[in-house]
């Protein structure tokens, strides 16, 4: 599959662009009322609260939950695969194609169980880490060079317990860090889309939680 990379602006190729530049803003996660809330679909999680801070309303779409709106001369497609995790780069893809929007403007949210829950971390690119929803973006775009925002979830599971983990929802006394998490993730796509990428990678890679 060739990769996607559409013409951009000097402006663009630093993640932040100008005005009426557009991003695509993923959530990644499984539909479905079982999977509510769980470590896995964090990345809905973090799509819900970057919708509600801008008034914004998720409806049914191709492929996925979508929600767009402006700010600050910037438009923003927010998506909900509808997919399932595996199938998860058919949605990036679609919504990439139909808006003509770069790998640069394209910002994944994921769960990742190499980080401890304390961090977070926002890359321009980098491994699928085994993470299935990665593994299928990197296959349909075929490239892995597009930012993605690392939402650590830890790793305190027995071993061979890993899916039972992911797919549990958060211990009560996890649950202020990871609401104080998901609050300063919307401001990780604020400043990721405003001021760039190297910025926003400086300002928000560093903090610890809890």
């Amino acid at each position: 599959m060739p990769n996607l990379l559409y013409a951009s602006s000097p402006g663009d190729r630093n993640g932040g662009g100008g005005a009426n530049s557009k991003y695509l803003i993923v959530g990644l996660g499984n539909p479905g009322p079982e999977y509510r809330h769980t470590r896995h679909n964090i990345g809905f999680d973090v799509a819900d609260a970057f919708a509600a801070r801008h008034e914004a309303a998720f409806a049914p779409g191709r492929l996925a939950e979508v929600a767009e709106f402006r700010w600050k001369g910037r438009s923003f497609v927010l998506i909900k695969p509808s997919t399932y995790m595996n199938l998860s780069g058919k949605a990036v893809r679609y919504w990439m194609d139909k808006y003509k929007i770069a790998p640069a403007h394209v910002l994944v949210i994921v769960d990742d169980l190499a980080l401890p829950l304390e961090v977070l971390r926002l890359r321009a690119g980098g491994s699928d880490a085994g993470h299935n929803g990665l593994k299928s973006i990197d296959a349909l775009l075929g490239t892995d060079r597009y930012p993605r925002l690392r939402f650590g979830i830890g790793n305190n599971y027995p071993k061979g317990r890993q899916v039972d983990f992911v797919l549990s929802v958060w211990e009560e006394p996890e649950q202020a860090i990871v609401q104080q998490k998901i609050e300063r993730c919307v401001e990780v796509i604020e400043c990721f889309a405003t001021a760039g990428l190297p910025a926003a990678m400086n300002q928000f890679n560093q903090l610890r939680f809890g």
